[in-house]
């Protein structure tokens, strides 16, 4: 204290620092005196601590003292002495330097507050060759964010503050995130406070920013804005997110849209995955993916609105991580989503959030789940999309099995509500399906459509719901058109030059023979049963032209081509026979179908007489019977007649005459001439209406059991009441067999565990004693012809036969 009173007896490093302040602080810092003290603090670095302790002691002073011209100079001499100094020693003088910025940060103005983070700013910077492991840098961590959400009421201010405040995390996450003795800046809770800051920011676009600025000033005021601030220092952060710490980064973000309610716009939360997105590894975007999904199932009670608006995030998301969006659990994440799919059905069909009979609060849109059904479908396409054909092959049969079918092998829900849950869910998965099969690219059909997938597929085609049907034609056409032909064959018509649809064609390949050998008649049949039904429509009659062309030139050979004409001639026979009562419509249509179809085919087979047959027989429906041509009933007014039991032979096709011109051209004629008939099978008993299929199948079934007893029981002509009687008497001896099982099932999971002991005891009681029956007749020796055996010394004696000779009967013998 005395030696204070006298400037000559201070110390050396007091009298440098005091020297470096003016008398007035306009004039700034004495830059000759600097020099003086940077030098004496390189000379001497065990000084540099007390240099640091008594810059900073003036510093508060000064600020006590509201003298912040002084205070600048100090700040400024730090800063040069900060940048000059590196050494072991520099640790003790950033400590006084840390105390001195927190000081001007804790200050109410703005000007010392952006002073004291510039400074850190300067500090972030510099790299430190020693660590320290016990700086902590938790209160600039809460300070920088506070200032990120600064609400001063001058504009240029506040934004001066926010931008200070990003500038500041910037610096601490620059200084602390590749340091690993530092505190670890990845927690929580300093990942709660970090990121929220960096979105508050990039979601609150000022409105001085929102005005258009001139050419000149508009770089410089890029440069000021804080929303691109924020958004360069969220893409630094992530991108120092190594693959532990992408957890704790993620969860703020969905934490922040969540209480912000920024999902139901969606536009900010795209905005925020897609920087995310951009900015971590690549081998990382799964695990974005992972928390994004897991975000969902746990909103899965929240509004539509919210869920459909996380589910387009997660669509935004796999598009740009490609490849690597779905990581090691790609069925997961196919399962999370369809879950939701079902769920929204249910909320949809209940009006409540459990499903249940309980009152839910909250008011559930019909429209708004149906939205985000469409949004989870659409995101299943995207994921489906960035999987390789292997993948994508799997997860289709993955969908396909999630499908309820009216098979032994699936429950189905019943009751009324239960019907429109199944058709439902029906719907939307098979609208999954279509949707990834657009983006499926495979030649080879056998890996496209292995056979557990066809089956459950085609089988989906025999339901009665027309709009099912329709999704399984699309879908199966979406995996044959492999040379995108598809469009080409939208409308249906009898166009006199197949060239102007410039096809791509390709020559059968050895697989797709082999897939057609295997899964050709299959396909036939479940053309020809849906041709069958009353309630098809122009979609239904577009699908089935298109699906036949396309099989013409993408799968077949001369032995295809002969079955698909044969199956077109019988399809032809349905309208004009009409057995199944079909309305006009569905007559005409399947008559014009078969009319465009071979009108297109006998173009492609280049068979002159043919081509010429075709088209007479066309020439002849303009003249007599334009009712049966595509371009008068495939219109918005159909012209339809309700003569069409009077037709005359001219106006169809004849299979006598296409097999006899055919057969002049190589092709089988014996086949040709033979009429298509469809192989069904018990597939086809898996829908719920009573087709055609039941009753074929149960009349094999009876011829099947003929016996010589029963030739002349069953050489009765078989009549429709006989048919009907067979039914009745089958559904009801299944039936009463359902009701039996039913009824032992309810025994054993209701009955008192006495009584269930009691009945197997008395059971196996019976049991022992018939075995024990058959033990003495076994073991008893069999009667000699003279009732006794004599001994080698002539006494008699029983004969005992040993139990490893005995013969047991096969019922004895485990």
């Amino acid at each position: 204290g005395v030696c204070g009173c006298c400037g000559a007896l201070r110390p050396r490093y007091k009298r440098l620092v005091d020297n470096i302040f003016p008398e007035d602080p306009e004039d700034g810092l004495v830059k000759t005196n600097m020099e003086k003290l940077t030098f004496y603090a390189l000379s001497a670095p065990e000084k540099l601590d007390r240099i640091g302790a008594y810059l900073s002691e003036r510093l508060i002073r000064d600020v006590s003292r509201h003298r912040y011209g002084y205070v600048c100079i100090a700040m400024e001499a730090l800063d040069q002495l900060l940048m000059a100094c590196h050494c072991q020693s520099i640790n003790l003088f950033v400590e006084s330097f840390l105390k001195m910025v927190a000081k001007l940060l804790e200050s109410e103005k703005p000007n010392l507050q952006i002073l004291g983070t510039n400074s850190f700013v300067k500090f972030a910077n510099i790299e430190e060759d020693t660590p320290s492991y016990h700086r902590s840098y938790d209160f600039f961590v809460s300070r920088f964010s506070e200032m990120c959400h600064s609400s001063h009421d001058d504009l240029d201010i506040r934004t001066k503050i926010r931008m200070s405040g990003i500038k500041g995390l910037q610096g601490v996450v620059r200084k602390t995130v590749n340091d690993e003795l530092q505190a670890n800046i990845w927690d929580p809770q300093h990942m709660d406070k970090i990121v929220p800051s960096l979105l508050f920011n990039l979601q609150h676009v000022e409105e001085s920013e929102s005005r258009s600025p001139s050419p000149l000033q508009a770089t410089e005021k890029e440069k000021e804005s804080p929303t691109e601030l924020a958004e360069r220092c969220l893409r630094e952060l992530l991108g120092r997110a190594a693959y532990g710490n992408i957890k704790n980064a993620i969860k703020p973000v969905l934490i922040h849209l969540d209480n912000h309610s920024l999902w139901e716009p969606k536009i900010f939360a795209t905005c925020c995955f897609r920087i995310i997105m951009y900015s971590i590894q690549p081998q990382h975007s799964h695990l974005v993916i992972q928390q994004l999904l897991g975000h969902l199932d746990a909103n899965s009670k929240s509004a539509a609105t919210v869920r459909a608006g996380i589910v387009e995030v997660l669509s935004e998301a796999a598009v740009i991580a490609a490849s690597g969006s779905v990581g090691p659990t790609v069925l997961e994440v196919f399962n999370t989503l369809l879950r939701q799919l079902r769920l929204s059905i249910d909320y949809a069909l209940t009006g409540s959030y459990d499903c249940g009979a309980g009152v839910s609060t909250k008011i559930i849109k019909e429209h708004e789940e149906r939205m985000f059904q469409e949004a989870v479908i659409k995101t299943i396409g995207s994921f489906a999309s960035t999987l390789p054909t292997y993948q994508q092959s799997e997860v289709m049969v993955f969908i396909m099995n999630k499908v309820p079918l009216p098979s032994t092998q699936q429950s189905i829900d019943a009751g009324k509500a239960g019907e429109n849950r199944n058709r439902l869910t029906q719907i939307m998965l098979l609208k999954s399906l279509l949707q990834v099969s657009v983006g499926f690219q495979c030649s080879n059909m056998l890996t496209a459509l292995p056979s557990v997938f066809l089956d459950r597929l085609l089988s989906a085609a025999l339901m009665e719901d027309a709009e099912i049907r329709l999704f399984v034609l699309e879908i199966l056409i979406s995996f044959i058109d492999r040379h995108g032909n598809r469009q080409k064959f939208s409308t249906i018509s009898t166009i006199s030059d197949i060239s102007v649809l410039k096809l791509k064609v390709d020559k059968c390949s050895r697989q797709d023979t082999v897939f057609m050998k295997k899964h050709g008649q299959q396909l036939y049949r479940h053309i020809y049963l849906i041709c069958k039904e009353e309630s098809n429509v122009q979609a239904h009659y577009e699908a089935l032209y298109s699906m036949l062309m396309l099989i013409s030139i993408e799968l077949a050979n001369e032995e295809v081509m002969v079955d698909l004409i044969r199956l077109v001639l019988a399809v032809q026979e349905i309208a004009q026979i009409n057995e199944d009562n079909l309305t006009a419509y569905n007559r005409c249509a399947l008559f014009a179908l078969g009319a465009a179809y071979l009108n297109l085919i006998s173009q492609l087979t280049t068979v002159p007489t043919f081509c010429q047959h075709i088209h007479e027989v066309i020439q002849m429906r303009q003249k007599e019977a334009p009712y049966l041509l595509p371009e008068d009933v495939f219109v918005e007014r159909p012209r339809l007649s309700k003569s069409l039991d009077r037709l005359g032979p001219e106006v169809f096709f004849w299979q006598s005459k296409i097999s006899e011109v055919l057969g002049g051209s190589g092709y089988n004629s014996d086949r040709l001439s033979t009429p298509y008939v469809p192989q069904l099978t018990d597939e086809d008993r898996l829908s719920k209406r009573k087709s055609i299929g039941e009753t074929i199948s149960l009349q094999v079934e009876v011829e099947s059991r003929n016996s010589p007893e029963r030739e002349q029981v069953l050489s009765e002509e078989i009549t429709y009441e006989t048919l009907k009687k067979a039914i009745v008497d089958s559904v009801a001896v299944e039936e009463q067999e359902r009701e039996r099982r039913r009824q032992v099932v309810e025994k054993f999971q209701k009955a008192p565990f006495e009584e269930i002991a009691a009945h197997c005891g008395a059971r196996a009681t019976l049991l022992q004693s018939k075995l024990n029956q058959i033990f003495e007749i076994t073991i008893r020796p069999p009667p000699s012809p003279s009732g006794t055996i004599t001994a080698a010394y002539g006494q008699p004696q029983n004969h005992s036969i040993p139990v490893y000779e005995m013969k047991f009967p096969d019922l004895c013998v485990y």
